[in-house]
């Protein structure tokens, strides 16, 4: 008999199921939906929200499919693991029903809520406790609820996290983690618990705050209800759940100290791990809890993000033809440019407060257009260039916390599908590029076959992990590369 493991990833742009034969650690069926973006509504500037309902019917509409095409037989399917956009804000009443949309993760509306917190809590508390100042992050965002809409407020019995929300409809249970709770800036690191400090500040009681389990445990059965819906067997335990982007360096097996992984989707983060909580003076980069982190084992996770990567792309797509043409055509047309792209320059920040940019609306900004020589292929690559720049101006952040950025891991998607943006990001990073055959809904997986003890650890749960293709970066593209970081910041100290 099979021993099967699904894994959920739930983002702002789609969500994705995938199913796992726990022994050959491939992949049997996976499923995403929808084959367009998921709408993000913005009913004000700088405003993104998201209907938690929308997540949960993709989610079933992907477990049906592959169930379906896997032909899963009773007792087969082992565990579940989730994986789910991070910062976002879901409220439900006592009868765990969505009160509100959720505020997700580019959602800027908090920002002054959390800089006015830093002030008052001082950054002797909030640097070496929280890690970070308290920002844009959940916490702010239940605070903006509360000066806001405060007969919405006086409704919530709990709040969660995307993938907390997934796992009460799954459970019926609700619970959070701990590495949740510190990408809300709920999370003491120094008291290893809820910061009352912070909760006090915002006048938020702890009471709202779900109970915690460990990211790797059992967290929850499917209730017959659910596992009617979804055509899986009720009692299927939930065994792992974490962030995004921990989840992603989890899916690269990038877990110990000094090791760092990539992405270039929607947003474009670099997280590397520490065993020592490190902080940027700035909070330009954030510090959290990884999953594998224990108070006598500690691990923190080191979060770069740029908002406008994928984005980005996708509207310069628009721009020059839509449908009409493909990102691959789009790749080769910026290709026939020159490196620098003939002097244009682009800042990406055009998607909200930037946490790089000290959460400034910097706005996206293209810099030294020639209406007589430049056109879209050197737009096209300007575009893929100006993202690979600000990720280096985060690496530069990140080397000067104590980081050691030598090799990066990434799945093969997204935009490391481009060859010019690979070449670029080894390049100017001057970093050792890994890509690998995997993604968050199979890290997902992965870590519910450890949460369900199937995997005694990672070396067992990772033996099935291929490795595509490695880059090097080259002397002559590092020297012309370098180049075209100096001109991207020459053109960003113009805009800020």
């Amino acid at each position: 008999m099979r021993r099967l493991l699904i894994g959920y990833d739930i983002g702002s742009s789609s969500v994705k199921t995938t199913l796992l034969d726990a022994d050959t650690g491939k992949v049997v069926a996976s499923e995403g939906l929808p084959k367009v973006e998921m709408p993000i509504h913005s009913p004000q500037k700088d405003w993104a929200e998201q209907d938690p309902g929308m997540w949960w019917k993709y989610i079933v509409e992907t477990t049906n499919a592959i169930v379906k095409s896997a032909d899963i037989k009773k007792g087969e399917l082992k565990a579940i693991g989730i994986s789910y956009q991070m910062h976002g804000l879901v409220c439900v009443d006592k009868n765990k029903e969505v009160i509100r949309p959720a505020i997700i993760w580019c959602d800027s509306r908090a920002v002054g809520i959390g800089n006015k917190a830093f002030k008052e809590l001082g950054e002797e508390y909030c640097l070496p406790n929280l890690l970070n100042s308290p920002g844009n992050f959940t916490a702010s965002k239940l605070k903006w609820v509360k000066e806001n809409e405060p007969d919405t407020y006086s409704r919530i019995y709990k709040i969660m996290l995307p993938g907390d929300y997934i796992a009460m409809k799954l459970t019926g249970e609700i619970l959070t983690s701990e590495t949740g709770l510190s990408e809300g800036i709920f999370w003491d690191f120094k008291e290893n618990g809820l910061s009352e400090k912070l909760l006090q500040n915002y006048g938020i009681d702890k009471s709202l705050i779900a109970d915690v389990v460990p990211s790797f445990s059992q967290q929850g059965r499917v209730t017959a209800e659910a596992a009617e819906i979804l055509g899986i067997e009720a009692g299927v335990a939930i065994t792992y759940r974490a962030g995004d982007q921990p989840n992603n360096a989890f899916s690269l097996n990038v877990l110990s100290e000094g090791e760092l992984a990539t992405t270039a989707g929607t947003s474009g983060t670099v997280y590397g791990v520490s065993t020592k909580p490190v902080y940027d003076p700035k909070s330009r980069v954030n510090t959290f809890v990884h999953v594998n982190h224990s108070q006598d084992d500690p691990h923190y996770g080191v979060l770069l993000c740029i908002n406008g990567t994928g984005i980005l792309n996708s509207w310069a797509k628009k721009l020059i033809g839509g449908e009409a043409v493909s990102y691959p055509e789009m790749n080769d047309l910026a290709a026939e440019t020159q490196i620098g792209a003939d002097g244009l320059s682009f800042i990406p920040f055009g998607n909200g407060v930037e946490r790089i940019m000290q959460n400034q609306a910097v706005g996206a900004q293209m810099m030294g257009l020639n209406l007589l020589q430049h056109d879209r292929r050197h737009v096209l690559r300007a575009v893929q260039e100006g993202i690979v720049s600000s990720l280096k101006y985060g690496f530069d952040i990140m080397k000067d916390m104590g980081l050691n950025l030598k090799t990066v891991k990434a799945g093969k998607a997204n935009m490391f599908l481009s060859p010019l943006f690979r070449e670029a990001f080894v390049n100017m990073n001057d970093v050792v590029l890994e890509l690998y055959d995997t993604d968050g809904a199979q890290g997902a997986a992965r870590g519910a076959g450890i949460g369900a003890g199937i995997y005694s650890n990672a070396e067992e749960a990772f033996s099935g992990l291929e490795r595509l293709a490695s880059f090097e970066p080259e002397t002559d593209k590092k020297n012309a590369y370098a180049g075209v970081y100096e001109n991207w910041q020459k053109a960003l100290e113009k805009v800020i």
